[in-house]
């Protein structure tokens, strides 16, 4: 027994009570299908591309031939945690307080990893729906994801790194390895995407739930380039299961929470700007603190290093415009700005927010001090990674094609990452 195990008769009076869902200032309709929405994590379009050149995805093909398919932005910075939490409450990183995975709490002065749902200030669209009376399961790759997205969600929430200790009161669910039919995969494994995936097949085919979330792992994307071997075996494994949850009836979306790019210089070695070191040199040591907001307990997959970082000042001198003005002409920063500019054109939360948001070019990761971060993780392979404008653009994919006069992210606006499940569930033809 779990706590999706409900009867029809009661799903069926419950959905007559509550046709629409409304959270965070968007309506959602009640899904007439099991509706799936899959966060494709680090799928570069570029992965896509690579793969379809080559036969190796037919089912996605095919949804971007015969369903919908354009590209959206992602949420900056382009990390994990961000993205995630905005697609599953709809809305920006502003409004639900989240923009990193690690950040520095202004007040405090502590260093804060995201572990858990304590910094998500919104309700999800999952918990909304869920405590409407529908039956909504979401399966994460990572727990940190399934404790942040898995608030107030009254069903099933799971993630593959921690599958072998879920529990009914816990998770909604437990004995998962008995229902997949294998035990929770390594961290480091193309194997956590899918066993996120084949449990979304068990659960289609057991409990059948109205409302699905599922997010992967980027681990494959970290690892290797779009056409490398490794990269396409992937893809061809993930596009086997969503043949599959098609089969079975499910309406899918498909959207990534940012993409991916090489950061490393001709001879493979990070291409790094390790800005923390800068700054101590100019203004002296202690004068600034750089914060690496994807940080989180993955090292292994980018050695703390990506696109963006957010710079601190721990003294009245220098002043912030001085210290702009000095990031700016650093080589490998695409964009330095203060606060105010950071929060107004990425729609992030100021509380949370650095002193000076510092983004850096294509192909370039930013880091603190060279000795904060163990680049020897990487195990000699090209560091790929992620946070920056390169990595915003992302897929946007649907099984199924849209009603007539549809208009791509509406209000004048581009068509979001976080606008999957309004899409998924208004716009897709019964």
């Amino acid at each position: 027994m779990n706590k999706l195990d409900r009867t029809l008769t009661d799903a069926a009076s419950r959905r007559a009570e509550e046709p629409l869902v409304s959270v965070n200032g968007r309506t959602y309709a009640w899904p007439k299908h099991p509706t799936v929405v899959i966060c494709f994590d680090g799928c570069d379009p570029a992965y896509l591309e690579a793969a379809s050149a080559v036969g190796a995805i037919p089912a996605i093909d095919r949804m971007r031939r015969e369903g919908f398919a354009a590209s959206a932005l992602a949420a900056m910075p382009t990390f994990t945690n961000p993205n995630n939490v905005s697609i599953v409450c709809g809305v920006s990183p502003a409004v639900h307080g989240v923009s990193g995975n690690f950040y520095l709490d202004r007040d405090t002065g502590a260093e804060i990893m995201m572990v858990d749902a304590t910094p998500v200030r919104a309700p999800t669209i999952l918990s909304a729906f869920s405590q409407g009376g529908a039956r909504v399961a979401a399966v994460t790759a990572k727990d940190k994801l399934r404790k942040a997205l898995g608030q107030g969600l009254d069903g099933i929430a799971f993630s593959a790194e921690k599958a072998d200790e879920a529990t009914d009161a816990e998770n909604g669910i437990s004995e998962i390895g008995a229902l997949v039919g294998r035990g929770a995969p390594d961290q480091y494994s193309a194997d956590l995407s899918l066993f996120v995936l084949d449990s979304g097949i068990r659960l289609l085919e057991t409990c059948r739930p109205d409302l699905m979330y599922l997010s992967l792992s980027d681990y494959v994307q970290h690892k290797h380039a779009p056409a490398a071997p490794e990269a396409i075996a992937f893809m061809r494994a993930v596009d086997e299961r969503l043949a599959r949850m098609i089969a079975l009836g499910a309406r899918l979306g498909i959207v990534a929470d940012h993409g991916m790019s090489d950061m490393a210089q001709p001879d493979g070695e990070p291409n790094v700007v390790y800005l923390g070191d800068l700054l101590d040199a100019a203004f002296g040591p202690g004068a600034a603190r750089v914060i690496c907001p994807i940080t989180d307990p993955f090292v292994r997959h980018h050695g703390a290093l990506g696109g963006f970082v957010r710079v601190h000042l721990q003294q009245t001198e220098p002043s912030v415009a001085e210290v702009l003005q000095f990031i700016q002409k650093i080589p490998g920063v695409g964009m330095a700005a203060t606060r105010e500019e950071a929060c107004l054109r990425f729609e992030l939360p100021e509380d949370r927010e650095g002193d000076i948001a510092v983004v850096a070019r294509s192909g370039v990761a930013l880091g603190a001090h060279a000795s904060d971060h163990d680049i020897s993780q990487l195990s000699g392979e090209r560091l790929r990674s992620h946070g920056g404008f390169a990595e915003q653009v992302v897929p946007f994919i649907l099984s199924h094609p849209l009603k007539a006069g549809r208009v791509e992210g509406g209000a004048g606006r581009p068509l979001r990452n976080y606008d999957i499940f309004s899409v998924l569930l208004n716009e897709v033809k019964a």
